[in-house]
């Protein structure tokens, strides 16, 4: 097996080039996005503030999520039962499992979320916070259809 020397060794990704985009009660940074790991993987970094909230009960067909909470208290539902986690706990959760989580404490919390393989997922926040932004109301259509362009299917 030989070394193509001239193919990049690594990608070093500061964190002021990392993109921030922020959300109701919460931020996410695109650390390593499936469009610098060449669909591999996609690594977010996910901060609430306290009491954020956060998504309800959902699932994805094409990829699976992996979280691991850095700070703080983050709840992990699968629809049936709630986990409360801290730091160092970790949730996987396959293609197609049913997941929800929130900042349900008086502390800020902060967690890794690994999408693999790397789905597109960043476009999906940047949508989100575009529509935050502009104060837009969507039609329960228009979230469906949403939703189904960036494969997130509510329960």
């Amino acid at each position: 097996m030989s070394l193509d020397i001239d193919a990049p060794q690594a990608l070093f990704r500061p964190v002021d080039g990392v993109d921030r985009v922020p959300l109701r009660g919460a931020s996410v940074r695109f650390v390593a996005p499936g469009s610098e790991t060449s669909g591999r993987f996609g690594l977010f970094r996910w901060d609430m503030a306290p009491n954020a909230g956060g998504p309800g009960p959902h699932f994805h067909t094409t990829f699976s999520e992996s979280f691991y909470v850095l700070d703080g208290t983050v709840r992990f539902g699968d629809g049936r039962r709630w986990w409360g986690a801290t730091a160092g706990d970790y949730l996987h959760v396959p293609e197609r499992g049913v997941h929800a989580f929130s900042n349900a404490s008086d502390e800020p919390a902060s967690m890794l979320i690994l999408f693999a393989p790397g789905a597109p997922r960043e476009r999906y926040f940047e949508e989100l916070a575009e529509l935050l932004a502009t104060g837009r109301e969507l039609s329960e259509q228009e979230w469906t259809s949403l939703y189904a362009r960036h494969d997130q299917f509510t329960v």
